[in-house]
C-alpha cells in the first residue's frame, strides 16, 4: 500500500466541528505537524474535507 505524508498547514480555528474532528482522527493537532498514513479511500475522503488545511505529499 502507498504511503503519503499529510502535513497541517493551517489553523483549525474557526472551522467547523467537522474540519477539526477530521484533523483529529488524522492525528494532526497542532500547525506543521506531519503524519504518515496509508492511502487508503478512507483517508482520501477525510483529506478532501480538509483539503485546504493540509499539504499532501506522496511517499514517506
Amino acid at each position: 500500500m502507498a504511503k503519503i505524508k499529510i502535513t497541517q498547514v493551517k489553523s483549525a480555528i474557526k472551522r467547523s466541528s467537522g474540519q477539526r474532528a477530521t484533523l483529529e482522527a488524522l492525528g494532526l493537532r497542532r500547525l506543521n505537524q506531519s503524519v504518515v498514513h496509508d492511502e487508503t479511500p478512507q483517508v482520501k475522503g477525510m483529506l478532501e474535507v480538509v483539503k485546504h488545511l493540509v499539504k499532501v505529499e506522496a511517499g514517506a
